[in-house]
């Protein structure tokens, strides 16, 4: 059965270096569960008006927030040493990648891929891949730009992938979509 972790960052700005938020859904057996949501107290003058209308979060909920370095440890908790997906993965790669460098912390070792990726070569007829058009081909209901809402879609898409496909880990999928798992944190790639 599948295992692995979804995580999904949401950014006061757009900017990778303005995370207010982020969730992790995990993925045990083919089973889905919550295990982790914060809120994350951005850098200084790191928000604007349309994310907060996006995501609802202002600069008064994040305020007394944790700051990144603070949640790490547990955070680590839920990825290090698995695979992890992400919709649009680069960006939320790269927003961990920021978070980390902001705290001067070190690199975990997983490896990640794609939800994106997944989607346009399991159902290639959709009009786009994005993470709301996915979701409503696969009939669930969420509120995007949510972080614990999409960490959630997001685990569904390669659950969905792979009963279609009749793959039943995460590695044999991308194996069988030809998509890449990149190693976080490394330049090199694994297959």
């Amino acid at each position: 059965m599948m295992n692995f972790a979804a995580i999904d960052f949401e950014t006061a700005t757009g900017c990778r270096n303005s995370a207010c938020s982020v969730a992790v859904t995990a993925v045990e057996d083919g089973k889905m569960k919550d295990v982790y949501y914060s809120l994350i107290q951005p850098p200084m003058n790191k928000y604007n008006y349309f994310n907060i209308q996006i995501h609802g979060i202002t600069p008064n909920d994040t305020k007394n927030a944790p700051t990144f370095a603070e949640i790490w440890p547990e955070l680590k908790s839920h990825l290090e040493g698995k695979i992890v997906v992400a919709h649009n993965a680069k960006f939320d790669m790269g927003v961990l990648s920021a978070c980390l460098a902001d705290e001067g912390l070190p690199t975990p070792d997983f490896a990640y891929c794609d939800t994106v990726a997944i989607a346009r070569k399991a159902w290639p007829f959709l009009e786009n891949h994005k993470l709301d058009t996915v979701g409503t081909h696969l009939h669930i209901d969420f509120q995007h730009h949510n972080a614990m809402d999409d960490a959630r879609t997001c685990a569904a898409i390669p659950l969905a992938a792979g009963q279609e496909l009749k793959e039943d880990s995460l590695e044999s999928l991308a194996k069988k979509l030809g998509i890449n798992m990149c190693v976080f944190g490394r330049k090199g790639y694994r297959r």
